[in-house]
């Protein structure tokens, strides 16, 4: 077993650096990018590892990481994120960071293989294996859709921020989907298969599957995969339980979505009233830097609170998902603000 990485509960690693107020730098450093393997952190020689692409293709081809590294290499700058425990969707978590991934596109190693029209979904299976959730699990299974691989930027990545991808990270090489929360970027990859099917794994089925309310298409509910990420913001400063002056501040942190954060708003009494903040525009999958000025009105407790909408019309909820609004409580006093 890996000394570094003991397991947790099911056999479970899990490492979280940072909270929301401790989010400060635009790229996240890799020592503190957050960590989290369900079945543990497997042994992998990367001069022994290769994988193959198999399923509905043409002719299966075999990767080894030589094999990847003469390829054109791609770099992404992306929001990484855990979608939250798969158990509980409706409690937040807030495990995020902002990092820049590099590999070999994936749609170039499928173009090598030779994709059937009737492949609708790409498998890829991890090395980790255990027991999670009471169930037994053979290898980390999760699926993705053709159409978002077609999008563009869908990496086989063999480094993170610039080095070659730490074993925690799923050295030596991962799956990497910008815009989709972590769950789906499989770590120390095996194999992927093309299929005209979704997988039938326990993260794809059991969990990692949202309900959602009928519609005006759906007379019933049903179950969503959970790929996208949703409009989420987060207040770095101040930080949770900070003395403040009147003469005001910068209330600053970062929002994201999937395809991008079109405004955010500021309230500095729980939601009674917004204003819209400042916004900086997103490089390629990165979170986006908001800011507003606040001058508080008067003393007493002030509970801060921001919110993402994206251009389509979503916006974070109060409570009950797992991008539900972020509040930071803060107290304000007669004085001058102290150095946040």
């Amino acid at each position: 077993m890996n000394e570094r990485f003991q397991p947790g509960p099911d056999g479970a690693y899990r490492r979280i650096p940072l909270e929301p107020h401790q989010l400060l730098s635009q790229r996240t450093p890799t020592e503190d990018v957050f960590v989290l393997a369900h079945l543990g952190v497997p042994e992998v020689s990367a001069g022994e590892w290769s994988f193959e692409i198999g399923g509905l293709v043409d002719s299966p081809v075999r990767f080894t990481l030589a094999d990847l590294h003469a390829l054109p290499r791609h770099a992404v700058e992306s929001l990484h994120q855990c979608a939250g425990n798969p158990a509980h969707p409706e409690i937040p978590t807030r495990r995020v960071s902002n990092v820049v991934w590099a590999g070999a596109s994936l749609l170039e190693l499928l173009e090598t293989a030779g994709v059937r029209e009737d492949a609708s979904h790409l498998w890829t299976y991890g090395a980790d294996s255990g027991t999670f959730a009471g169930a037994q699990v053979d290898a980390y299974l999760k699926d993705l859709p053709m159409w978002r691989i077609a999008t563009g930027d869908v990496l086989v990545a063999y480094e993170l921020n610039g080095k070659p991808l730490p074993i925690e990270h799923g050295y030596p090489a991962r799956l990497l989907v910008p815009g989709y929360y972590g769950t789906n970027s499989v770590k120390w990859i095996t194999r992927m298969t093309l299929a005209d099917h979704r997988a039938d794994g326990l993260f794809t089925t059991k969990l990692y599957n949202d309900e959602v309310a009928p519609d005006g298409t759906h007379a019933a509910p049903r179950m969503q995969p959970v790929y996208d990420i949703a409009p989420e913001s987060v207040i770095v400063s101040p930080a949770p339980d900070a003395v403040l002056g009147l003469d005001g501040m910068t209330v600053w942190g970062w929002a994201w979505a999937a395809n991008g954060v079109s405004h955010v708003e500021f309230s500095d009494d729980g939601g009674k009233t917004w204003r819209n903040a400042s916004l900086e525009s997103r490089s390629q999958w990165s979170w986006q830097r908001f800011s507003s000025e606040w001058k508080p009105k008067g003393t007493g407790p002030h509970q801060l609170m921001s919110r993402a909408f994206t251009t389509t019309g979503e916006v974070q909820p109060v409570s009950g998902k797992r991008n539900a609004i972020h509040a930071v409580s803060v107290e304000v006093k007669n004085e001058r603000s102290k150095k946040q």
